[in-house]
């Protein structure tokens, strides 16, 4: 069985736009608005979830911390939308991605890190382990596409096992 160690880098927008966007300010222009009370930092992240008429639905997940070193066991993506995780906290947590093919190639995987007030927007189809929280109960918004069971005719995940390979993800902190 292969072995393949992750070990988080830091999370900047150029290392992580073959997976999607940085949610994050920094390097953002803004303009004020409310008479000077607020600076608003406009279109941060696509939000991508229009296909086959779907709607945009906001959520808070409220996540348990992960223990370390963490077996990567399967990976997942959404098909036909982004999905995008800001943190209502100031705690970093970790995103496993591997590009957007029909199926991941594992080698090909890539483990970042974030510096607490980062965001990210993953691409659509972009292949994913599931939220990687360092603490206990820290909460998420979560920007994706509404499930609507009864009208949806799209594939919302697909979800594949990566046990053929022993794939751990490390954290120093």
């Amino acid at each position: 069985m292969q072995n393949i160690k992750l070990i988080p880098e830091k999370l900047t927008s150029e290392n992580f736009s073959d997976f999607g966007e940085v949610v994050s300010i920094e390097s953002k222009e803004h303009r004020i608005i409310n008479d000077g009370f607020a600076q608003k930092y406009a279109d941060i992240a696509t939000i991508d979830t229009l296909e086959e008429k779907g709607q945009t639905s906001v959520h808070i997940f409220v996540a348990k911390g992960r223990k370390f070193p963490l077996h990567i066991s399967m990976l997942e993506k959404h098909p036909y939308f982004s999905q995008t995780f800001i943190p209502r906290h100031s705690s970093p947590f970790i995103v496993v991605v591997a590009p957007p093919y029909k199926r991941p190639v594992i080698g090909n995987l890539k483990a970042f890190i974030t510096n607490g007030e980062q965001g990210i927007n993953y691409a659509r189809g972009v292949w994913h382990f599931p939220l990687i929280s360092i603490d206990d109960h820290s909460q998420f918004i979560v920007i994706d596409r509404k499930h609507n069971e009864d009208l949806d005719t799209i594939e919302q995940c697909e979800v594949i096992s990566v046990d053929d390979v022993n794939v751990t993800l490390e954290l120093s902190l």
